[in-house]
């Protein structure tokens, strides 16, 4: 099967979760012997800070303007592609989308990393950056990060013929327990990007709880911290940790937060690619309660769910270190069970198969010949 692949970045990891959930994905499913072609747009903040300037598991297509070079590239891919996939965030994913369903042969699919946020967007402007609703019925399916009872309100409010989960994953080859290093050795440690709307519970549970803790190190690693925010002197902060580097800084605190965006709080069944890469390095896990963590990880003995400070203290001093050791070991379990890019690929497969049951059975029964699918056989 060829796959051509239009997203935010899978080159630069620098601020963003979509390049790890891309690479992991691609690298799963390159290995069940598919092909990829991955379109980029070559903006200055990734061409900055690219730690992945190719691949050996996809073929990486940088463009300049769609009007230019963007759209020829596009075409020239998709004319032998089997399935088309236009991701969040890629900046130029409506015209994209109008280009390729015009022009393209086979399905063309809108897969969502930031689905709470686009959905809210939706609901109150008809459209965000990258997607416009009027397009989502003409979607041959909406792959969702997002589960649960948004799917239904995909396809029951803006049309969409099939709304299927495909959460972010965690390449298990790479996220592994490490030995911890000294440059990230803390009581707690932090791991994402500034958001405004996750700020104040950062605060909270990170900053606060180092006041009331003088003697001992905390950790928050991310891009785009403003520089006017007022932390406890001991916490400490690092502006960006390498992929390659996750293991090991999951490894090396005693315990990792996980934080969820407001949207995502709100919508819940968004666990973040951050969450199942620390669980898979066997971190032992505090995070902000929502709806549907339960269903990936259960809270009280494979996580840790806390709502203030005080929550947070309680964890750091009241549970054991076999009790840390052994609700990380569980979380790892869990997740590499059920949530590793392996699975994934293999979701991903079986939601191509089904377009392509979809279009063979939508073809004209007057047709000479045999039936012929677009999507070939995987």
């Amino acid at each position: 099967m060829k796959i051509l692949i239009l997203g935010l970045t899978i080159t630069s990891s620098w601020g963003n979760g979509h390049a790890t959930t891309f690479r992991a994905l691609c690298r799963a499913v390159h290995a069940r012997g598919h092909s990829i072609d991955f379109i980029e747009k070559d903006v200055e903040w990734y061409r900055s800070h690219r730690d992945l300037p190719e691949a050996s598991y996809c073929r990486i297509h940088l463009y300049e303007d769609w009007n230019v070079d963007g759209r020829v590239r596009a075409l020239q891919l998709a004319a032998d592609a089997d399935v088309i996939v236009i991701g969040s965030y890629f900046p130029d994913a409506i015209e994209a989308t109008r280009t390729l369903l015009d022009a393209a042969r086979c399905p063309v699919t809108f897969y969502d990393i930031d689905t709470p946020i686009t959905i809210a967007k939706l609901r109150t402007e008809g459209r965000t950056d990258y997607l416009d609703a009027a397009l989502i019925p003409s979607y041959a399916a909406y792959m969702s990060f997002t589960s649960g009872p948004m799917l239904q309100e995909i396809e029951q409010r803006f049309g969409s013929p099939l709304a299927v989960p495909l959460h972010c994953s965690v390449d298990a080859d790479v996220y592994q327990p490490q030995e911890p290093q000294a440059a990230y050795r803390a009581e707690l440690s932090y791991l994402g990007t500034y958001a405004a709307d996750r700020q104040e519970k950062l605060m909270q549970f990170v900053d606060a709880p180092a006041q009331r803790l003088a003697d001992r190190a905390f950790l928050v690693a991310g891009p785009m911290y403003p520089t006017d925010v007022s932390w406890a002197p001991n916490v400490r902060l690092l502006s960006h940790v390498a992929p390659a580097e996750h293991p090991a800084f999951y490894s090396s605190a005693r315990f990792s937060l996980n934080l969820t965006r407001y949207d995502m709080v709100e919508a819940g069944y968004s666990p973040s690619v951050r969450l199942f890469e620390a669980a898979a390095c066997g971190a032992a896990i505090l995070s902000d309660a929502w709806s549907g963590l339960e269903t990936f990880l259960t809270p009280g003995e494979e996580i840790v769910t806390v709502g203030d400070a005080d929550d947070v203290l309680a964890a750091l001093h009241g549970i054991s270190e076999a009790d840390r050791l052994r609700m990380g070991q569980r979380a790892r379990e869990r997740i590499l069970a059920s949530h590793t890019s392996t699975h994934r690929a293999a979701e991903f497969e079986r939601i191509v198969e089904r377009l392509g049951e979809s279009r063979s059975k939508a073809e004209p029964s007057h047709e000479v010949g045999p039936a012929r699918s677009t999507v070939r056989a995987l």
